[in-house]
């Protein structure tokens, strides 16, 4: 019966989500005056929606849908190839949807817990975004569909990989605060000559940190590049 069906893919689902968010995610610890604030790593909606995709897109017949979490990722894996009509580029607009299992799909769609055909990758990218997440990863892997998404990537333990000195990371912190920086502005924070703060400048860009306005003269600034690819 569809109640039945649905009320099995509902616990799966649930199941899921609650066993990565008690057992496996280190969340954040924050105080709002006498409350105790757990910040999970990654937004609960953006699970969900790769765990419902891996689902209904998968192929039956190979191996199980795999999840791997690692320190600053998690990747959700099934597989099975993209509808010949779709490339990976489409996916991160609204497209047509091609579930390989249409009956799971239905069950899934007159459930609820699909809003709409063709968005589910969407709303996994706009859930990250929002979190404050880099845009998640995309991409056909050793014979499958797999959604890696990322977290905060402007943390110490990544900066630490980049070889930035304390000047750069100086100007990261207020990036963080503020939306883009000047050259003046970095020589201020920084206490550098210009010639210092356009070499360094320059050297962020080429490590995909930041991203210049590409004006020029007085009106030129720097921003940070919200989807840094992981090195």
């Amino acid at each position: 019966p569809f109640f039945e069906k649905k009320c099995k893919l509902l616990f799966i689902i649930y199941e899921k989500c609650q066993i990565l968010d008690k057992k496996y995610f280190v969340k954040a610890i924050t105080y709002d005056k006498l409350h105790r604030v757990e910040t999970p790593p990654y937004p609960y909606e953006a699970i969900k929606e790769a765990l419902i995709n891996a689902i209904i897109h998968r192929n039956y017949f190979g191996p199980p849908i795999q999840i791997s979490l690692y320190d600053n990722k998690i990747m959700i894996w099934n597989v099975g190839e993209l509808p010949r009509q779709l490339s990976i580029s489409d996916l991160k607009t609204k497209h047509s949807s091609y579930p390989k299992n249409q009956q799971l799909a239905d069950i899934f769609f007159k459930g609820g817990l699909i809003e709409a055909w063709g968005r589910g990758t969407v709303k996994i990218i706009d859930e990250c975004i929002k979190f404050g997440l880099p845009e998640p990863d995309i991409e056909i892997l050793t014979g499958g569909i797999c959604v890696t998404i990322y977290k905060n990537k402007l943390d110490a333990k990544f900066l630490a990989q980049l070889e930035l000195n304390e000047r750069q990371r100086k100007a990261i912190e207020y990036l963080k605060e503020n939306t883009k920086i000047t050259n003046k502005e970095y020589q201020q924070i920084s206490d550098c000559s210009g010639r210092t703060a356009t070499r360094d400048l320059r050297d962020m860009i080429d490590k995909k940190i930041i991203k210049s306005s590409e004006l020029k003269g007085v009106g030129a600034f720097y921003k940070l590049i919200t989807t840094i690819t992981p090195q």
